[in-house]
């Protein structure tokens, strides 16, 4: 997404006396992966963060408040911990994530695409990590998205080199007042009914959809992956994110997905100025019911049943057709550690604690709106049946069931987003880009791209 895509058991690793904190700190760290070793003795050599002050750096993105409600948390229950965070938009932490990571190594960094990163070997192997607190007894498909072959590729095998604080996943946001004005009693199951419901919205004065594409960042992207989800399969867009060979973006369901995007834009189902609009904007049009429709991630859940307690449905992307299986794009937010980062051993401690203790779970909920990552049997926080979180939390659910998640296409490459995907689409609005046109420019940049490295 641009995503964003946010949110066990309580347990921290025993106590290590500071004379022996610096060994168990550096194997687990190490850039390759350890032998398998017995639970007992892999747990005993977990890290952590000892006793003496620590200041760990961070550079997370900005206008997403979990990463750091979850740092404030952290430090709570680990006073001699503090945090430097430097915060940055997703578009610009794509563009700097090389140079920061070389030249100025954080301990925790929101990453955007790995595959180059790993390949300039920019981040730490995480597989003696994992080995040590047990991430490898998680459910395999969370890790799935962040394993990298050698050299970066392929992606969904190999060795770990990231973690996510949450797994979120994206979808249509409605406004429930609005919905009951123009007659809409229930979310749209099909795409046409999903139709149907815009041009009420526009007969109406309403703007159907409320969304962001302007600066950096091609919001429309989420609209248009939504869009895939409904007339084709997600496997194939997996494979081209993944980088697969013979991959490609520009399939004929793919074509229809952009061909009915169009058809939004042109029948001016978007506001006017979409191309000026950024990601804050179109979060306070929403929140001020100035739209129906908002196409975004399930991390705004917390903020919306805040901002809107009571008012704010949600649904996934509806299929072509009735009875048509559902998917959405479904990712870790992910967060990574420098290969040269001061504090490895506690950025990996922290990372083991969003996913395990009780409090920090309760928070990637209620404020990430995501269900945490971790152990299959974790501990799970009760979310009351009429608030949003909990129909995102839902239907995170059945996009597990179904087999359904798809990584955020703007994660294919590291430039594909500011070069390929958000000019097409700006171009597209502006009515100087087809939708032929669009994902013929977004695969030969990828072609390119994938030349390049």
């Amino acid at each position: 997404m641009a995503r964003r895509v946010r949110p066990g058991s309580a347990g921290a690793a025993l106590v290590i006396a500071m004379g022996t904190l610096a060994a168990a700190c550096a194997a687990p760290g190490s850039d390759s992966p350890r032998p398998a070793a017995t639970t007992a003795s892999a747990r005993s050599a977990a890290p952590e963060c000892g006793t003496a002050p620590i200041t760990m750096s961070g550079y997370f993105e900005t206008g997403f408040p979990l990463p750091k409600a979850l740092t404030t948390e952290f430090t709570k229950q680990h006073p001699n911990v503090t945090w430097n965070i430097r915060e940055d938009q997703f578009a610009i932490i794509t563009q700097n994530a090389p140079r920061v990571l070389a030249d100025n190594p954080p301990d925790l960094m929101r990453l955007p695409q790995v595959s180059e990163l790993v390949k300039d070997n920019l981040l730490k192997n995480l597989d003696g990590y994992a080995t040590s607190f047990g991430w490898d007894k998680w459910p395999a498909s969370q890790l799935e998205q962040l394993r990298l072959g050698p050299g970066g590729r392929p992606r969904g095998e190999g060795s770990l080199y990231a973690l996510g604080l949450n797994f979120s996943m994206t979808g249509v946001f409605y406004n429930k007042k609005l919905a009951t004005q123009i007659g809409m009693s229930a979310p749209p199951a099909t795409l046409p009914e999903l139709d149907a419901a815009l041009a009420k919205a526009k007969s109406a004065g309403v703007t159907p959809i409320v969304q962001f594409n302007g600066g950096a960042t091609g919001g429309l992207a989420f609209p248009l992956q939504n869009l895939m989800a409904s007339y084709g399969p997600a496997a194939p867009i997996n494979d081209w994110i993944f980088q697969k060979p013979g991959a490609t973006i520009d399939t004929p369901s793919n074509a229809r997905a952009a061909q009915h995007l169009e058809k939004w834009i042109k029948a001016g189902y978007f506001q006017k100025d979409v191309n000026a609009v950024d990601y804050a904007t179109m979060m306070s049009r929403f929140i001020d019911g100035q739209g129906l429709f908002m196409f975004n991630g399930d991390w705004e859940s917390g903020n919306l049943d805040k901002q809107m307690p009571g008012n704010v449905g949600f649904t996934l992307m509806p299929p072509a057709q009735q009875g048509g299986k559902r998917a959405a794009m479904s990712a870790p937010l992910t967060f990574g550690i420098a290969a040269n980062a001061k504090n490895a051993g506690c950025a990996a401690f922290f990372l083991n604690w969003v996913a395990t203790d009780k409090r920090a779970r309760e928070i990637g909920v209620e404020v990430g709106g995501s269900r945490p990552m971790g152990p299959a049997d974790a501990y799970m926080p009760e979310v009351a049946a009429d608030k949003v979180t909990a129909s995102t939390l839902a239907a995170g659910a059945d996009i597990a069931k179904d087999n359904g998640a798809m990584d955020f296409i703007a994660n294919a490459t590291g430039a594909i987003y500011a070069k390929s995907w958000t000019p097409n689409l700006q171009k597209l609005v502006a009515g100087e880009q087809t939708p032929q046109g669009l994902l013929k420019a977004v695969q030969d940049g990828y072609a390119g791209q994938l030349e390049g490295n």
